[in-house]
């Protein structure tokens, strides 16, 4: 299956892929700053070709944000 781009409503490119039955990847293209998620795909569809960008554009909306995982230090305080 191929994977799909989109523009999310702020202008930003994504490209979906399908990793399995239970979870998408929205990855940044073309310069967008942002940084990858993982989603769980609606159960009603296993192709993303199939959602319109609005429906997209929710489950990009629902991907919780990833953060920076902490650095740890070599030196103990």
């Amino acid at each position: 299956m191929a994977d799909r781009r989109f523009a999310d409503r702020d202008g930003r490119r994504w490209e979906i892929r399908v990793r399995g039955r239970r979870e998408w990847m929205f990855e940044p293209v073309e310069g967008n700053p942002g940084a990858a998620r993982a989603v769980t795909p609606p159960g009603y569809e296993t192709d993303p070709f199939e959602l319109s960008v609005e429906e997209l554009q929710k489950l990009l909306d629902a991907a919780p944000t990833p953060r920076p995982r902490p650095k740890s230090s070599p030196f103990p305080d």
